[in-house]
């Protein structure tokens, strides 16, 4: 029996205002999206994009459609990549474009979620910084203007657990104890860095391998103290219905001076110090110090301008919290979770400059205090689904966390794919993190390979990418035969030189010509083969 196939349904009038082209292809568009019984068929924001034509699309952010999602590339020329673009791709070229999730949305979600007006902060994305925070207010500026976006299902989600599920998001964080801590760099070390531990079991918390841990630190209160001096205020006088100090530690960034603080010297100031401070809240460097600036050392440029407690803490940011790759694998630790923690120390001028959450879990926080904490799913950072497929891991430094934990839960459930890791750091006797526990994977053949880079241990500096191009046919054979690369640590250098070194070595060693080595790799990573994991 034949079937007899319906006309298309001609759902564009012939007197819209179309060519014939674009009502034909408008027709087949909404046939598509309308059900037997006339009711909408959901699409999610890729789907309707791919299915419309630019003119026709929901003006929304991709990240899969975005030359400027790349974070090496610095803010002006992302910005010139989205010049012309419907205004949230132009904000999410804002953004960092690291997907961390420490905003609680992926790079593009964050954008939409703005333009879409189902979030009103700006300042969520912290990699990005003031920097970000100023192009989003301009950009902010246009959202009233600019033409509706068509609502379709799954936009502008928190990348967030089931509502009110503590944990889940950083909008509702739970509580761990702080389990231990050890140092991994030997004593001759330039660095410092800890392995840390916490305990979930009061949390109900899991996790899995390539998710992040974030944790909600604490001022020095040391460098608290030294604000409350320079204000000439009182430490127990109540802001916020709680003692200055206490909001100084627990509630407000301390760091880099938002411009809204500016704003407020210029308020209480005169002559040129309100020129300056007009200046700085306006993005402009007059003195050329504005990068050297944090909350402390903008009080001592601005000499006698001492705002009230209260407008003071107003004008500063919320304290944010740090997210950090899990080095562990729950499968393998049932209950505990751990972290890898680069300190941050710096010298401007005669102050020494911490990094809060850094020092706050290697030297402040005691032994069985808690503290708020939540776990932020991975945004395309697994394992693959099949556990026989190879993996190459390149994490130099703190870099080598997830794949700590890649190759614990490996070992933990089974898995039989072969595993190869690349690891460097400055020197091979101060700087080999978890080198026992390495070499015993490696002889239990968990660890198929090994491969070190110390780039302070020869006369030239020697990295994971150079690492990588000595053995690059070797290399190359495991991609052939279906390995999954991941690469994870610094966004702005290593991960692009990884990239780089990766490209000539498809070239070189796979045949292929400088433009369809890059086309491969671009195809690794369309088809979740080459994840990063950046910051």
């Amino acid at each position: 029996m034949s079937v007899q196939i319906p006309p298309p349904r001609m759902l564009v009038p012939e007197s819209a205002p179309f060519t014939p082209e674009q009502r034909a292809w408008l027709n087949g568009f909404f046939a598509a999206v309308v059900t037997a019984d006339g009711a909408p068929m959901p699409l999610t924001a890729a789907e309707g994009a791919a299915l419309m034509p630019e003119a026709a699309a929901p003006a929304l952010a991709d990240n899969d459609s975005a030359p400027w999602h790349d974070p090496s590339l610095p803010l002006d020329e992302r910005l010139a990549m989205a010049a012309g673009r419907p205004l949230a791709p132009r904000l999410m070229a804002a953004m960092a474009q690291q997907d961390c999730g420490q905003c609680g949305y992926s790079c593009a979600d964050y954008a939409n979620a703005l333009f879409l007006k189902k979030e009103e902060r700006l300042t969520l994305c912290a990699p990005g910084g003031k920097e970000t925070a100023r192009m989003l207010r301009q950009l902010a500026a246009e959202i009233g203007e600019a033409p509706a976006a068509v609502p379709v299902a799954g936009d502008a989600k928190p990348v967030a657990g089931p509502a009110g599920e503590p944990g889940r998001s950083r909008d509702n964080p739970a509580e761990a104890a702080f389990l231990s801590r050890r140092r991994l760099n030997g004593e001759g070390s330039a660095k410092t860095t800890w392995h840390v531990e916490f305990d979930l079991a009061a949390s109900g918390l899991d996790y899995a391998p390539g998710d992040s841990f974030g944790v909600f630190p604490k001022n020095p209160p040391a460098l608290a103290d030294q604000v409350i001096a320079m204000l000439g205020a009182r430490p127990e006088g109540l802001v916020r219905g709680r003692p200055l100090r206490d909001v100084l530690i627990e509630d407000v960034g301390l760091g880099a001076p938002p411009d809204a603080l500016f704003q407020l010297f210029s308020y209480v100031s005169g002559g040129d110090l309100r020129r300056k401070a007009r200046a700085l809240a306006n993005g402009e460097d007059p003195d050329g110090d504005a990068a050297t600036l944090d909350v402390l050392a903008a009080l001592h440029k601005f000499p006698g301008v001492r705002p009230g407690a209260e407008a003071f803490v107003e004008a500063l940011e919320p304290l944010q919290p740090r997210l950090y790759s899990i080095s562990s694998s729950l499968a393998a630790n049932p209950g505990r979770v751990s972290l890898t923690v680069d300190t941050v120390r710096y010298r401007i001028g005669p102050r020494e400059r911490l990094g809060v959450a850094s020092t706050f879990l290697g030297e402040r926080l005691g032994l069985g205090e808690t503290l708020r904490v939540y776990v932020q799913k991975a945004h395309g950072f697994r394992l693959p689904a099949d556990p026989a497929t190879p993996v190459i891991m390149i994490g130099p430094g703190t870099g080598v966390a997830p794949f700590r934990a890649f190759l614990q839960e490996r070992r933990a459930v089974g898995e039989p794919g072969r595993n190869w890791l690349f690891f460097g750091h400055q020197r091979r006797d101060h700087d080999f993190f978890y080198e026992d526990e390495f070499a015993a994977m490696r002889d239990s053949g968990l660890l198929t390979r090994l491969s070190l880079a110390w780039s302070r241990d020869g006369r030239e500096k020697f990295y994971v990418q150079d690492r990588m191009r000595e053995v690059g046919a070797e290399l190359w054979r495991w991609i052939a035969e279906g390995a999954h690369l991941y690469v994870c640590g610094d966004a702005r250098r290593m991960a692009r030189d990884v990239e780089r070194a990766l490209v000539d070595i498809v070239a070189e060693a796979g045949a292929r010509s400088a433009e369809e080595a890059a086309a491969f790799v671009a195809g690794l990573k369309k088809a979740s083969r080459y994840q990063a994991d950046v910051y």
